[in-house]
This record gives structure tokens, C-alpha cells and sequence, in this order.
């Protein structure tokens, strides 16, 4: 092998050239013939004993030129990339210039490198951690939640049809005095107040009474998601034909021994507020960090190659397919995409903002390591590749010989200089104030939830 030339085109693009020799491209055209041999036929030859120089003659010397050569360049251009330091991110893509038994192969390899970034502050960075506090309308709705799981259902024939009762009903919809496709149902159920139906058709049912018939007048949205009737006035001729409602339990200490570990309502209740406090203070941590990491991305600049955030967007259409899989069994993609009208360009587009800060992170992180001279010894190598293998079950060597190392070796130096990030920032609660704010309707919610 020998560099011809080493070229950059543009910015995280070069074009090395390299030449094979005459003697390898030789050695490896046998290997081929050797491989291949058993498969050729040529008639006054037994298959398989057909001489090397036959098949060349028959179909010119160079027969055996592109498997030969494509069995070269691997190690070739790995050697290279070694020699030159080159680091790249995606496949090269590689054209055979010439290639001539006298003269060997001559190769063009195009290259996307990882790109060079600058990044900005990363020592104590300032953000805020608000730990939103815990308030009795909390609690009230985790015990309310409860005490819906616990709900008999029973009829109802003895009043007339409120919010929160679930109704069996006849309709059939109108629009200028003609029915429409898709707006008969019949033994339908449906929970009044829940908003499953248009705007003031559930209001228009409380207080009417089994067997009653009567008439919904209802206009659809002007953003209704069927755009032939958006924005039109329609007429519902409705039959209640059966009401049942939930029977909750109270909420004393007899339910709280029934539902949990604890004796009284009150030790239950301090309970949960003990859990939902811990879970407010890791959403508080975990907003911390986004919110320095923000900072980082923020600051860090350069030119990233689009492989880079498709390369993201892929693993994210892969993720968000296994978890279609195991939350709804056989579901496909396709098949969901088919669901939801969603093109797969569409929920790409989805990914990609989020795939982009991503990217430009881990480039970041990376580039901290290298500023920092984060190290990762062999020792340190071994032990967080042990706790691997413990997981798989699997001999430790056999991990490292089925991994790529180097990569794992990658992601413990990003990793430690995550938590040196994390170690030097700074809480800054005077910055907290609009978390703060965006807290209250939150807890709004959950008092109306409660009520």
C-alpha cells in the first residue's frame, strides 16, 4: 500500500488516494480464484479443476480484479486512517481509479470526519433547581386515584343522568337534514365530562333520564380534524337507554388498610407525600441537568454532518418502534403510521430537533474529554466492562472480543466528563422564578382534579 494523496474537499470531507501493488493485488486475486474455483464451469473441464489462466483467458484478466480488490481495501485504508489520523463517522465510499496486473490498483476513498467543534463554558455553570413542594391537593388526587380503582360500578334508575355518570345512548347526526357517514352509534358508552364527544354534546345529556329522546344540537370545531365537517352545525337525535355510576369508598382508615401497608388514612397519606416529595426533588435534578447541558450545547459551534443526526433520527425511529411493540404486542410501525395518517418523513421531523442537540452534546462531551485529557485506564476498562458481562452472563473476554472496546471506552470518558460538568455547577435559585410560575397551574390542576 502506498499514499498517493490525502486531499480535504470540505469542510469534515477529504479524498485519499492510495495504490495497491502489482504483488498483493496478485496474492489476493489467487485467494479469490482459490475461494471461487469450486464454482467454476468451463466445458472440457471438470467444474472446480478449471486453471486460473483459463477463466482469465476466457474472461480477461481482470475477473478477479474487484472481488480481489475489494478484500484489499478494508485493511488497507484502516491502516491509513491509522497512519494519518484520521477519524471518520460514516462508511467511505470507495471508486477504483485504474487497476492493471502490470501496474496494480490505484483507489479514491471519500471520507466524512468527525467534525472539529469549539465549545464554551462548562465549569461552573449556573441553573436553577426548584423542588416544587408537595401540597394537600396532591395528595387528595393520588388518594382520589385510589379510591377510583377501588369504585363498584352500580346502576342508576332513579335520577336523572350528571356529570361523571357513564351513559349507554342511541345518536344518530344530521348536518342540513341528512345523515352523514360516521355519525350513528348504538348501546354507545360514554362517560360524561370526559370531552370524548364535540364541545356541548356531553352538557346536553346531564339531567335527562333513562328512555328519554331527544335532540344534541352541537357545532364542530373550525379545526376539527375531518375537514368536511368543520365549522358546521349538525343535530344528534340521542335515546338514553342506561346510567351507571361509581360507588367510591371513603376515604378512612379501613381504606387504608385495604389499599396499602398502613393502619390509618393519615400514615398513608404522609406516605404518599414522602414519595411524591422524593419524586419532585429527581424531576427538580433532572431539569438541573438538562438545563446545564442546555448551556453546553448552547455554546458549543460547528459544522455537523447530516450522517450525524440521521444516524440519531434512526435510533429513534427504533426505539419508538419496540416501544409500539411491547406496549401494544404486534403493533408495526407501518402499521401505527397507517393509524395516525403520520408519514415516516413526518415522524422523523418529529426527531429532529431534539436529535440535533443530541448530536451536537456528545460531540461536546467528547471535546471536553480531549480538552480535560480525561483517560479511561485498562484497569477501569475491565471493571465497567465486568458489570457488562455480569449482565449478559458472559465471560469477560468473550464480551471484549464481541465489543467494540474503544467505543466503550468512548462512552466512560464522556461519561466521567458528565459528572465532572455536574460536580462544578452551580443552583442558582434566584433564576428559578419563572419554574416557579410554570409550577402553579400544575398544582391548579390537581386541586381541580382533587375537587
Amino acid at each position: 500500500m502506498s499514499l498517493v494523496s490525502d486531499v480535504k474537499t470540505d469542510v469534515n470531507m477529504r479524498e485519499v488516494t492510495f495504490s495497491i501493488s502489482p504483488e498483493d493485488l496478485e496474492a489476493a486475486c489467487e485467494r479469490v480464484y482459490q475461494r471461487q474455483k469450486k464454482d467454476i464451469a468451463v466445458k472440457g473441464f471438470r467444474k472446480g479443476k478449471v486453471p486460473r489462466k483459463m477463466v482469465e483467458k476466457l474472461y480477461g484478466e481482470e475477473v478477479f480484479f474487484e472481488d480481489a480488490v475489494n478484500q484489499i481495501i478494508p485493511g488497507e485504508l484502516d491502516a491509513i486512517l491509522r497512519e494519518k489520523e484520521i477519524n471518520i463517522i460514516d462508511r467511505p465510499s470507495v471508486e477504483l481509479v485504474s487497476c492493471t496486473k502490470a501496474e496494480g490498483a490505484v483507489c479514491k476513498a471519500t471520507l466524512i470526519t468527525k467534525p472539529e467543534i469549539t465549545v464554551g463554558e462548562y465549569k461552573g455553570i449556573h441553573a436553577p433547581m426548584k423542588v416544587r413542594e408537595v401540597t394537600e391537593a396532591d395528595i387528595d388526587q393520588q388518594v382520589e386515584m385510589l379510591r377510583q380503582r377501588q369504585a363498584r360500578v352500580i346502576d342508576i334508575d332513579d335520577r336523572a343522568a350528571q356529570k361523571g355518570d357513564e351513559v349507554k345512548i342511541n345518536f344518530e347526526g344530521f348536518i342540513d337534514g341528512e345523515a352523514f357517514e360516521g355519525g350513528k352509534g348504538e348501546d354507545y358508552p360514554l362517560r360524561l365530562g370526559s370531552g370524548q364527544f364535540i364541545p356541548g354534546f356531553e352538557d346536553q345529556i346531564v339531567g335527562k333520564n333513562i328512555g328519554d329522546k331527544f335532540d344534541v344540537n352541537v357545532t364542530f370545531p373550525e379545526d376539527y380534524s375531518e375537514a368536511r365537517f368543520a365549522g358546521k352545525e349538525a343535530t344528534f337525535k340521542c335515546e338514553l337507554l342506561g346510567i351507571t355510576a361509581q360507588d367510591l369508598p371513603e376515604a378512612d382508615d379501613e381504606f387504608a388498610k385495604d389499599v396499602s401497608e398502613f393502619d390509618t388514612i393519615a400514615e398513608m397519606r404522609e406516605d404518599i407525600k414522602k414519595r411524591l416529595t422524593q419524586t419532585a426533588e429527581q424531576q427538580a435534578q433532572t431539569a438541573f441537568e438538562n438545563s446545564i447541558f442546555d448551556t453546553v450545547v448552547a455554546g458549543a459551534d460547528g459544522v455537523i454532518p447530516q450522517v450525524l443526526y440521521d444516524r440519531r433520527i434512526d435510533q429513534r425511529v427504533r426505539d419508538f418502534e419496540n416501544q409500539l411493540q411491547q406496549q401494544y404486542g404486534d403493533l408495526k410501525l407501518n402499521d401505527y403510521l397507517q393509524l395516525t395518517g403520520m408519514t415516516m418523513e413526518q415522524l422523523r421531523d418529529e426527531y429532529e430537533e431534539q436529535a440535533k442537540k443530541e448530536v451536537m452534546l456528545r460531540l461536546a462531551l467528547e471535546k471536553i474529554a480531549d480538552i480535560e485529557d480525561i483517560q479511561v485506564s485498562d484497569e477501569e476498562l475491565d471493571e465497567g466492562l465486568s458489570e457488562f458481562a455480569a449482565q449478559l452472563n458472559a465471560p469477560l473476554e468473550l464480551v471484549k472480543a464481541r465489543i467494540p472496546v474503544e467505543d466503550y471506552r468512548t462512552d466512560m470518558r464522556v461519561q466521567k466528563v458528565v459528572e465532572l460538568i455536574k460536580s462544578n455547577a452551580v443552583v442558582d435559585n434566584e433564576t428559578a422564578e419563572d419554574a416557579a410560575a410554570e409550577d402553579a397551574p400544575a398544582e391548579a390542576a390537581a386541586e381541580e382534579s382533587a375537587e
